[in-house]
């Protein structure tokens, strides 16, 4: 059986419904979108998953501009997407992010400052002193400065945003299809069509790769080398008997991190390379707790010292091993393949810029609203790198 439409959007995360709603809801396009989506359970989704956070303390401004977005659009989701007036529920809370650095990294932290205040972010740099005297309960030892956000960073509900824009999306008429795209049909420079795992042949105008950490698959269906891979990510729940005012999301110089979370507070770390597995699973690996988190958060936070595990999780980040960015917009050897992909831990928060952009590009062949470009996919070929410093 042969199926026809106009768009047709391969994952139903987060990033490929927020494209299908920016789509939906532009009165300029009239196409029909397929959200293709093999678990609409979304058990395992990383936007489920994730630690939903957002913030502007990045080092490349591209970044600072998707999540300035994205910011900007959480304080309006509940109203923007609502459905039969009754609001979403992104739950989004304002806190600021933390960076701590040695004397080692100082200096990168005060560039990542000139880069972000001069965009317009608030960020404070905090010698040691200050640091204690706003932040009583934390050790400054071995820390030569903090990059503390003032404004515009929080965290929110990933899995109500990625419902939110699922919901209104399809009120605004896009179909989800729950199948997997098992072949892409290409002839030259085109992407004729996506075979569902069904047998279903559903021909397309434009294709969209939004499949999360399983893009690197998409892509070679079509015969593209994509540089997408799945990483597992744990993510530990801790009880502290102690409070902890005005706790922000600490980044430790170590790269451990934690962050409140309703009565109890969560954390995680990314792993160095030898200890990521060869095969991601969903299995929570205690042991990064015991030997790569704790010891540093206790270390910096000493009512760390005795807390208590109550939950865990572990889901996979889409992981960009060529430079932790997205990768943004059409190949350039395929007309009408595109791609939103790669964003290596920040694609929830980046999500409703990257739904903007990419309907921009299918509505008008180009981006009007943010220069996506920098983050196309012809810098892999091109060995153009776009490092970004502050992955957490």
């Amino acid at each position: 059986m042969t199926d026809t439409t106009d768009v047709a959007i391969i994952g139903g995360g987060a990033v490929g419904s927020s494209i299908a709603y920016f789509l939906a809801s532009n009165p300029d396009f009239k196409g029909r979108v397929v959200v293709l989506e093999p678990d609409p359970t979304y058990r395992f989704a990383s936007s489920a998953l994730s630690l939903s956070s957002i913030r502007l303390q990045f080092s490349t401004s591209t970044n600072i501009e998707l999540s300035g977005f994205g910011i900007g659009f959480l304080r309006e989701a509940n109203e923007r997407l609502a459905v039969d007036g009754e609001p979403a529920n992104v739950g989004y809370i304002e806190r600021p992010y933390m960076f701590l650095a040695t004397a080692e990294g100082r200096p990168v932290l005060e560039s990542n400052h000139r880069l972000q205040t001069g965009m317009g972010a608030k960020i404070e740099l905090l010698e040691p002193p200050a640091l204690k005297e706003k932040f009583p309960w934390m050790s400054t030892d071995g820390i030569a400065l903090g990059s503390l956000g003032v404004k515009d960073e929080g965290w929110f509900d990933g899995y109500g945003l990625l419902q939110a824009f699922r919901r209104k999306a399809r009120s605004l008429g896009v179909e989800y299809v729950a199948q997997a795209a098992a072949a892409l049909e290409r002839k030259g420079r085109r992407i004729e069509a996506v075979k569902l795992a069904d047998g279903t042949r559903l021909a397309c105008g434009i294709a969209v790769n939004a499949a999360g950490p399983s893009a690197g698959k998409v892509a070679a269906l079509a015969g593209v080398h994509l540089p997408v891979e799945p990483r597992r990510r744990c993510v530990f729940v801790f009880d502290c008997r102690e409070k902890l005012p005005n706790c922000p999301l600490l980044i430790d110089a170590s790269g451990a991190f934690f962050r409140p979370e309703g009565r109890f507070f969560i954390g995680g770390i990314s792993p160095p390379e030898e200890r990521e597995p060869a095969v991601p699973d969903f299995e929570v690996d205690y042991s990064e707790w015991d030997e790569l988190v704790w010891p540093p958060l206790a270390n910096r936070v000493p009512a760390l010292q005795a807390v208590k595990i109550v939950n865990a999780w572990a889901g996979h980040y889409d992981y960009n091993t060529f430079d932790h960015n997205g990768i943004l917009g059409p190949h350039p050897d395929i007309d009408n393949f595109l791609f939103a992909n790669g964003f290596s831990g920040h694609g929830i928060q980046q999500s409703p810029a990257t739904g903007r952009g990419i309907s921009e590009l299918i509505a008008y062949g180009r981006y009007r609203s943010l220069d996506l470009t920098p983050f196309g996919y012809s810098r892999i070929p091109e060995n153009r790198p776009v490092k970004e410093l502050n992955v957490v």
